[in-house]
């Protein structure tokens, strides 16, 4: 079978029982770089050396196959630098390949660096969607930031911190500069810091530079007090004062958390 297995994600002492004697007893690793998963190995004392396969985001596509074929006959633990393997790491062609071909797959939890950030930040827990990482490029992270405005669930995301302040600043645009938010920095590692503000005040402290490695959890929208028929309303009026109607719906969209889609379509509708 394939047996994906979450490693440290900073402290060692998260490893559980259970991977240290899965690894004990490994004889294929798949793993995101094999280097660090040698030194990982022997930090934890574990005396085996099993096969080492590099498992990365640039030959996935190409390993996958052999990886579970082979595992037909023999376990394959596969793990990423850090946390759960497929999530924002490798594994998911595995895992859907596997799926696809009768080959059982199972899961050793443990350390998450979206749950840990998560359950830290002290915002809503109920409902929360992980986006990983956000555009590079400005035109389409703001793409992606405008389409995430009104979302009501917490938001978190994974961050560079050569990248951090620049990305605060523009998620304070595109949410507003009072959204609640929180940059967890070092989880689990001697210099954790957890640091929660308005996106404005985070994007100001992060402006100095910020180093480590960065998880970013954001609350989610308001719920709109704004009704179907003042929006539409409000649409309208941005019309006749010369916007396009579709940006008029999608500013509209963005201020009170309404559907774009369904106040493009009234719109249309009421002008029949």
């Amino acid at each position: 079978m394939i047996l994906l297995a979450a490693t440290p994600i900073g402290n060692l002492g998260d490893a559980s029982a259970r991977l240290r004697s899965t690894l004990e007893e490994a004889t294929v690793v798949a793993a995101e770089d094999t280097r660090h998963t040698a030194q990982l190995l022997r930090l934890l004392g574990i005396e085996n050396r099993p096969e080492l396969i590099a498992l990365h985001d640039h030959n996935e596509n190409e390993r996958a196959a052999s990886l579970v074929e082979r595992a037909r006959s023999e376990d394959i633990v596969l793990v990423s630098d850090a946390g759960m393997p497929t999530v924002s790491d490798p594994g998911f062609r595995v895992v859907q390949l596997a799926a696809e071909s009768g080959v059982p797959v199972t899961a050793i939890p443990g350390p998450s660096a979206v749950i840990t950030a998560l359950a830290v930040a002290g915002l809503p827990t109920d409902r929360f969607a992980f986006e990983g990482f956000l555009p590079r490029k400005s035109g389409e992270r703001g793409k992606v930031l405008r389409e995430l405005a009104p979302e009501r669930r917490t938001l978190v995301f994974f961050e560079a911190p050569t990248r951090l302040a620049t990305t605060l600043a523009d998620l304070a645009g595109a949410f507003g500069s009072e959204r609640r938010a929180a940059v967890c920095r070092e989880l689990t590692k001697l210099h954790e810091e957890v640091r929660r503000g308005s996106l404005e005040e985070l994007a100001a402290w992060a402006a100095d530079g910020v180093r480590g490695e960065i998880v970013v959890v954001v609350g989610g929208a308001e719920a709109s007090e704004v009704s179907p028929e003042a929006a539409l309303a409000e649409v309208q009026e941005r019309v006749r004062g010369g916007e396009r109607l579709k940006d008029a719906t999608r500013a509209v969209s963005e201020a009170t958390g309404l559907s774009a889609r369904e106040l493009y379509a009234a719109a249309l509708a009421d002008r029949a």
